[in-house]
Order: C-alpha cells, then sequence, then structure tokens
C-alpha cells in the first residue's frame, strides 16, 4: 500500500482467521476506532440481535469519517462496502484458521472466559449443527471467494490479500511509522 492509511478499514477473512484481533491492532496502532461486530450482533445466550437492528448499528458506525470493523455480514454488506477504503484480508489456508478457532474455542470452553456480551463456549455448542466450527466449514469457500473478487475489482475499494499472519504482522509493524 502506498501513501497514507485510509480511515475506513474493513477486516475480512474466514472464522477463525483472527479478525478481531487485527482490528484491535490496527486501531491501536492507527488510533481508528475499531468495532467488534459481535458485540452488536449477539445478546447473551448466543442470541442473534435482530437484522434491522444490526444494519441500524453497523449503519451509524460506517457513516462515521474513521473507523476499522472486524468483519462485514452479507446481510449489512450492502452499508459496509461502499464506504470502505482498504479491505485488510486474512486470507489464510483452510488448516491455519481452522487450528486457530479450535484452540480458541476449546480454550472458552475450557475457561469459561466471556467472550462477545458475556456469552460462553460450550462443549454442547460446540458440538451442535450450528457449531462455530461447522459454520467454519460453511461459510470458508463463499468467504475466500468474496475476498478474492474484491480484489480483482479495480471499481472496489484497494484490498490487501494476506496469505500467512507473518505478512500481516510486517505490515502492520510499518502501522505509524513516519
Amino acid at each position: 500500500m502506498n501513501g497514507p492509511l485510509p480511515d475506513r478499514i474493513l477486516v475480512y477473512g474466514v472464522t477463525g482467521s483472527g479478525k478481531s484481533t487485527a482490528a484491535l491492532a490496527i486501531g491501536a496502532r492507527t488510533g481508528l476506532p475499531a468495532t467488534l461486530v459481535d458485540e452488536l450482533t449477539w445478546l447473551p445466550g448466543w442470541v442473534p440481535v435482530e437484522e434491522a437492528v444490526q444494519r441500524e448499528r453497523i449503519g451509524a458506525i460506517v457513516s462515521e469519517d474513521r473507523w476499522v470493523l472486524d468483519s462485514a455480514y452479507g446481510a449489512w454488506l450492502d452499508l459496509v462496502l461502499p464506504r470502505t477504503q482498504l479491505v485488510v484480508g486474512l486470507d489464510y489456508p483452510r488448516w491455519l484458521s481452522f487450528a486457530r478457532l479450535v484452540r480458541r474455542t476449546v480454550s472458552g470452553a475450557v475457561t469459561k472466559e466471556p467472550r462477545c456480551n458475556g456469552n460462553v463456549e460450550s462443549w454442547r455448542n460446540m458440538v451442535s449443527s450450528d457449531s462455530i466450527l461447522v459454520w467454519h466449514f460453511r461459510s470458508f469457500a463463499r468467504k475466500r471467494a468474496r475476498m478474492r473478487a474484491w480484489a480483482a475489482d479495480p471499481e472496489g475499494p484497494e484490498v490487501l490479500l494476506f496469505s500467512h499472519p507473518r505478512e500481516l504482522a510486517a505490515w502492520m509493524a510499518e502501522l505509524g511509522r513516519g
């Protein structure tokens, strides 16, 4: 990427790729306000927030001049992408993102460390048909194809695709310098 860092950044990737961690790190390095989307889309008990409310919340954030979002669900991607100036794409191999997701999910089930809005992982949720682990497999190809299509589209925002966490780390090490 050449020139100054844009003010509106979408961190996008497959489930388990580290979007939230990356968004928070980008925000810390740049001073851009980072929003973790799961905090706005899940209620306690892993109950999803109504789609209309999600759209309203995300619409308010992306109407601002400066932000970092750690995801963009398909239900309101139309609000986010037109305002996005840079997509940081975490285009990691399935084995890497899935291994991270399993480690995080198992750790959460063991420690009961709260995730978004006080939600905790459970062994029962981990093996259910709507488990985040199952979701990884259902959504991987679609999310990867979406990132790659954005990168190939000269009309869309700039896209930086990272194929390994060390590439992202090297790019982030340069943020805020100069």
